[in-house]
C-alpha cells in the first residue's frame, strides 16, 4: 500500500500523519486500514530498514512500533532515534508487543517510548491511546489551571484549591491528578498511569487504591463519583472545565 493510496483514501483525513511498523503483513494491513478509517493519514513500514527509508521521506505525528521485527528489533530502533536529531529524536512511539511481562515494558519505556500496548488488544483502545499521545505531544509545555465543580488545579504547580483554600495532597496524589488533568477530560488507561513512574514500576491495582484516595478528597460521593470518573474497561478520565476570567477564584490563579 502506497502513501498516495492512503491519502486518497482518507480526504477527511485529521492532520496527524501515522507510521506502523510491523513485520507481519495482515496485522500492518489490518492497523492501517483501521487508522485510516479513524481518520488518520497512514504510512506502513515491514521493518526498521524500511521505517528508516519512510523516515527519510516524511515526518510523523507518530510511530506504531511493533518490538519483535527480523534485523533490528522494536526496543533498539526506539532507542537509536531517541538518539537522533530532531524530529526524529521527538517522535512519539507507541509500541506493541505479545511480550507482557514487565520488564519487558521497562525496557521500552526506558528506550524512550511513550506508550505500551500489548497484543491481543482492542482497536478501540489502539486508537484512545494514539489520541491520546497526540493531545500529548501538541500540548504547550506549561499547561494552565483545570477546574471541575468548586476545584482548581494547576499542573504546573501542583496545587489544588477548593473554593481558594488549598487541599493537601501527598505526591502520589498529586502526580496521578496531574496526569488525569493535563489529558483534558480523556481517558488514561491503568496501565498508562501505572507506568507513569517509570522508576517505581507501580502495579494497576495500586492505581485503583490511588485513585479511590484521590475520589474521597474530591468527590461528595466517592462511591458515585463525578469528577473523577471510572470508564470500564478503558481506565480513568477526570472531567474538568475551561477558566473564566471573570471569576473571581479563577483571578487568583494570576495574582
Amino acid at each position: 500500500m502506497t502513501v498516495s493510496s492512503q491519502r486518497a483514501a482518507a480526504p477527511k483525513a485529521k492532520a496527524a500523519h501515522i507510521l506502523v511498523v510491523d513485520d507481519d503483513h495482515r496485522i500492518r494491513t489490518l492497523l492501517s486500514r483501521y487508522l485510516m478509517n479513524e481518520g488518520y493519514l497512514v504510512s506502513a513500514a515491514a521493518d526498521a530498514k524500511e521505517a528508516n527509508a519512510r523516515l527519510r521521506d516524511f515526518t510523523f505525528d507518530l510511530i506504531v512500533l511493533d518490538v519483535m521485527m527480523p534485523g533490528e528489533n522494536g526496543t533498539a530502533f526506539a532507542a537509536r532515534l531517541r538518539n537522533s536529531p530532531e524530529p526524529l529524536r521527538s517522535a512519539p512511539i507507541l509500541m506493541l508487543t505479545a511480550l507482557t511481562e514487565t520488564a519487558n515494558r521497562v525496557e521500552g519505556l526506558e528506550a524512550g517510548v511513550d506508550d505500551y500496548l500489548a497484543k491481543p488488544f482492542d482497536p478501540r483502545e489502539l486508537s484512545l491511546r494514539i489520541a491520546s499521545i497526540l493531545r500529548r505531544a501538541r500540548r504547550p509545555e506549561i499547561p494552565g489551571p483545570k477546574r471541575f465543580g468548586d476545584f482548581v488545579f494547576d499542573p504546573s504547580r501542583g496545587e489544588l484549591l477548593r473554593a481558594g483554600a488549598p487541599i493537601r495532597l501527598t505526591t502520589r496524589e498529586r502526580d496521578l491528578l496531574r496526569a488525569l488533568a493535563e489529558s483534558d477530560g480523556a481517558i488514561v488507561s491503568r496501565q498508562t498511569l501505572a507506568q507513569r513512574d517509570a522508576e517505581r514500576n507501580a502495579s494497576e491495582r495500586s492505581v485503583d487504591v490511588e485513585i479511590a484516595r484521590l475520589r474521597r478528597k474530591i468527590e461528595a460521593d466517592p462511591n458515585t463519583p463525578r469528577y473523577l470518573q471510572t470508564v470500564r474497561g478503558h481506565g480513568y478520565r477526570l472531567l474538568v472545565q475551561p477558566l473564566h476570567a471573570n471569576r473571581q477564584s479563577d483571578i487568583e490563579w494570576s495574582r
